[in-house]
């Protein structure tokens, strides 16, 4: 099992990406550069490659709407050249509004596109002459454009395309076509019985040429006899995704709520989210879930959490240090694994 961290993009980004590469020496093995709507990631994600030696480095996500697979194919090409072939490519569908709000695209063929992108930008990077058509014309017909190949030579003839996926359809097509998933609040004691039968529908048609799929899941890491109460920090993160990432009936994480048997919480959470009550819904999110997610408590018991996400099926085990030394954290789980 891998180690990796998020990086912190609310705040300056040069500093949160020094303490990423900072956490290279003690273990850590990937570093993971959200988007949003916030800072580009490509930008961040260059700036690391050239701070780091080892580690890899990839996107938790890039859209497939704001770019065409081919730029997408680009920076997969551009990242893994700097970094000397360390770039993982997560990609994902975002969601409505910050698609249609943000970059004024329809939220239309979710998994179409998603899958479409794969397939271009694994085609590109082989430096295949593109005849494509289909969500995304190459050429686009009656133009002035001809089938094209990339113009420079890839590091890599195939860098890793990892998805963010949460519903059956999606996630069965990740564990059909992606190198790696990548689930958002994963609990491992309820991941079987929630996305069980997708992925085992999707691995029946998967390409052996692909090797097994690669799970990326974690979350808070404190180690201590009081590390217990780290986990109230999580509360907000949850809040914000269950109660605020969609409206009513459309909201990818509040049916995950659901689906892990918090049905009334997720209604009340989004219900206060919605309100304007972000601190009731936080209060609101159950104490198992803060639990379930995190890995903090005594250092026995931390033992045992990182045991039921390798036993879930994770390969890349996600960490966000709490505390005034992250790096000895980092160090500490690294020996375990």
């Amino acid at each position: 099992m891998e180690l990796s961290t998020f990086l912190d993009y609310a705040g300056d980004p040069r500093t949160a990406a020094d303490q990423a590469a900072a956490l290279e020496s003690a273990g850590l093995d990937a570093v993971w550069v959200a988007e949003a709507y916030g800072f580009d990631s490509p930008t961040i994600m260059g700036y690391l490659a050239a701070r780091t030696e080892r580690m890899k480095i990839g996107s938790a996500i890039l859209n497939v709407y704001s770019r065409t697979p081919a730029l997408i194919a680009q920076t997969a090409a551009g990242l893994d050249a700097i970094s000397g072939g360390r770039a993982i490519i997560g990609l994902g569908a975002s969601g409505p509004q910050v698609v249609e709000g943000w970059h004024g695209k329809a939220y239309d063929k979710p998994l179409g596109r998603t899958r479409e992108t794969i397939e271009l930008t694994r085609r590109i990077l082989r430096r295949e002459v593109i005849d494509h058509h289909g969500i995304t014309d190459m050429p686009r017909p009656g133009g002035l454009g001809k089938p094209l190949k990339i113009l420079t030579r890839p590091v890599r003839p195939a860098v890793p395309l990892y998805v963010a996926s949460l519903g059956p359809a999606n996630v069965r097509m990740t564990a059909e076509i992606a190198d790696g998933w990548l689930p958002t609040l994963f609990i491992p004691e309820k991941a079987h019985e929630v996305w069980g039968t997708p992925l085992a529908e999707g691995a029946a048609r998967r390409d052996p040429a692909l090797g097994e799929l690669q799970i990326v899941a974690g979350g808070l890491l404190a180690i201590g006899e009081d590390a217990a109460a780290a986990r109230d920090l999580v509360r907000p993160r949850i809040a914000l995704y269950v109660g605020g990432m969609g409206a009513p009936g459309k909201n990818f994480y509040n049916d995950l709520a659901v689906a892990y048997g918090y049905e009334k919480e997720a209604r009340l959470i989004q219900e206060l989210y919605l309100d304007g009550r972000q601190r009731d819904a936080a209060a609101a999110v159950p104490d198992e879930f803060c639990e379930l997610i995190s890995l903090c408590g005594p250092e026995g018991y931390v033992r045992d959490r990182v045991e039921a996400f390798r036993e879930a099926g994770v390969t890349m085990l996600d960490v966000t240090p709490v505390g005034p030394d992250p790096a000895r954290l980092v160090e500490t789980v690294k020996n375990w694994l």
